[in-house]
């Protein structure tokens, strides 16, 4: 037992700081809630938490709240029980979560915020994620690019879960590009009334973005978006159709609406964005089937969550860089690069980096 104690009392080496382990053999040190196992997402930051931790040396447990905000708590609960210091947590409900936050603050645990940010509540310390205002933007740059000098092209915009604080941010970076081509006639936006008749308006309020996000909303839920898409097309007449642009808020989305829109015989092409570079949108991106995806780097936003939790448990604090307001506070955080990935840089980008081998796709 006194060799186990001092082989995880060495020091240990991860995202460039030196740590410690700083607790008896067989504790819990950190606990991660992430919100469901049924997105391939989440079983992507599965796998390298479990790999960033090993390497660390640190006892983790990582658990799933299946996309229920009370099996959550209950998990934080859980976690709380076996002694953790630091909750690393998802929501599945950004709101909804604060009371698991809350829940974690009252027993002294510091609770980091992952990819998407609690709302709500004062009880979070630290907020770990990508930017996802740059994210939208960078679908909107896409599709910018794409239509060039022309004018009257066909929008179609399709958003995360409103429950989901990330949603209304990839969607303002989104609005931010795209509304000054809308303005200005390039695109007509095809499937949401709000959206056209707030056209005009650069910034949008929450509650602006709320109605609009209400019409288009695909709850990240692949059939979801998959039957919208199918009753955009049924109601919209030929002249909305032919090329079109598909702003889609992330891979699985972006494959189940892309998929609608290429049985569609009257939808002669189609340009539509993404994000996470899930195998499976690489894989049709190398196919010519999604345009592109925004390559958030898993093994970085893990590697900086650690990285926040090892500074908590040796006594400091997380470097900062900017703060976000989720209602009740500023959480501080130090956002993450992000890469656009196309059909032009894929192999670069998802191959030569090493996020990915190259023998999981065909034809790169």
């Amino acid at each position: 037992m006194k060799r186990i104690v001092a082989i995880l009392s060495a020091v240990l080496f991860l995202a460039g700081i030196v740590v410690s382990a700083v607790a008896q053999a067989g504790s819990l040190p950190v606990g991660i809630v992430l919100p469901t196992k049924d997105e391939p997402r989440w079983l992507q930051d599965e796998a390298r938490f479990k790999d960033a931790l090993a390497k660390a040396g640190y006892n983790v447990e990582i658990l799933f709240s299946q996309g229920d905000s009370a099996k959550e708590k209950a998990n934080v609960e859980s976690l709380i029980t076996k002694g953790i210091k630091v909750l690393i947590i998802c929501p599945q409900d950004s709101a909804a979560a604060a009371a698991a936050a809350d829940a974690a603050r009252k027993a002294g645990v510091k609770v980091i915020s992952y990819d998407r940010l609690i709302t709500g509540t004062a009880s979070v310390d630290y907020y770990v994620t990508f930017d996802s205002v740059a994210v939208g933007e960078a679908w909107g740059d896409f599709l910018v690019s794409q239509a060039g000098t022309r004018k009257g092209l066909n929008l179609y915009l399709y958003a995360g879960a409103a429950s989901d604080n990330n949603a209304f941010l990839f969607f303002e970076g989104a609005w931010n590009k795209l509304q000054p081509k809308i303005a200005d006639g390039t695109f007509v936006v095809r499937n949401s009334t709000e959206a056209v008749a707030q056209s005009k308006k650069a910034k949008l309020s929450r509650e602006e973005m709320g109605k609009i996000i209400g019409q288009v909303t695909t709850n990240w839920d692949f059939n979801t978006a998959k039957s919208k898409a199918e009753a955009d097309l049924t109601r919209a007449t030929g002249a909305m159709k032919g090329e079109v642009f598909i702003c889609a808020p992330n891979d699985g989305t972006a494959r189940a609406i892309a998929d609608a829109f290429a049985v569609d015989r009257a939808v002669t092409k189609y340009w539509i964005t993404g994000q996470d570079a899930e195998k499976a949108s690489v894989q049709y991106i190398i196919d010519g089937k999604q345009s592109m995806t925004v390559l958030k780097d898993v093994r970085v936003l893990a590697a900086d969550a650690i990285a926040a939790a090892v500074a908590y448990l040796k006594g400091g604090t997380p470097a900062k860089t900017k703060s976000y307001n989720n209602g009740r506070a500023e959480i501080p955080a130090k956002p993450s690069a992000t890469t656009t990935v196309t059909k032009a840089n894929v192999k670069a980008a998802i191959v030569d980096s090493g996020y990915y081998p190259a023998s999981d796709f065909k034809g790169l």
